[in-house]
């Protein structure tokens, strides 16, 4: 690797699944200290015991759609490492029985709330102590249903468009003041959410490969990490407000 990241302090939520854990663990290939927030401790620490072999880390634990409990995620990164200068808010889920009834309340409230309101908390206090620093770069997890539909995945695509729209909302208010903000839309990347929703070895997976996904295959967890830390890198430092689909041509069709 090329250190990339070196001395600089990356913290990744959702870093117990595929992406985040292979996003945290190529930031501190490239130098960075990464801090580690999710709701379950146990794949926290995995991906804790695996950066350690490598670089440093800390975990924290939180659920992004608690208010203090993310803000609290943030103040502890910055007590342990003393700054903070990218943030990966990565923490999502797929929504239990979408597919089956989209018009389930509770599935919605609990899909906006984590995937949507989620990244709103975390990037509001990254925000605050980014400008006290004078600058930083945040890249938030949206998909290619951030910019495309699917029917029945309500809750999901609503969260995900959100995403995609805080971004550039967010990219255009603290342009002027050192703070990057963009969003990866990964298409669809072979991860356990994927495999619960799709199933890896189904007809609707041997459809996308053939169909969806032009370049044939499944994406890897790691090809979406080096798109986060590019965006996250000084090699990026002209790109802001911009939704980058990773997704082997997906939503080029």
């Amino acid at each position: 690797m090329s250190g990339r990241l070196s001395g600089k302090v990356c913290v990744v939520t959702g870093t117990g699944g595929s992406m985040g854990r292979a996003t945290a663990l190529t930031f501190a290939r490239e130098g960075a200290r990464v801090a580690i927030v999710d709701y379950v401790p146990e794949g926290g620490n995995q991906t804790l015991n695996m950066i350690k072999e490598i670089g440093d880390g800390r975990f924290f634990k939180a659920d992004v759609s608690k208010p203090d409990e993310i803000k609290r995620a943030i103040e502890a990164t910055v007590e342990a490492f003393g700054q903070l200068d990218c943030a990966f808010n990565n923490a999502g889920i797929e929504g239990a029985g979408a597919r089956d009834n989209p018009w389930d309340a509770e599935n919605w409230n609990r899909t906006i709330a984590i995937n949507l309101t989620g990244v709103f908390l975390s990037m509001q206090h990254e925000v605050a102590q980014m400008l006290k620093q004078g600058g930083g770069a945040i890249v938030n997890t949206s998909s290619i249903l951030g910019l495309v539909g699917v029917g029945g995945a309500f809750a999901y695509t609503a969260a995900k468009h959100g995403v995609a729209g805080l971004t550039k909302a967010a990219a255009l208010a603290y342009a002027q003041s050192g703070i990057r903000v963009n969003a990866v839309c990964p298409g669809y990347i072979h991860t356990p959410m994927v495999e619960r929703s799709v199933g890896i070895d189904s007809e609707f997976a041997h459809h996308i490969t053939k169909y969806l996904q032009p370049i044939g295959r499944l994406g890897r967890p790691e090809e979406i990490a080096e798109a986060v830390v590019w965006l996250c890198s000084p090699r990026a430092s002209l790109v802001t407000g911009i939704t980058m689909p990773v997704d082997g041509g997906c939503v080029a069709q």
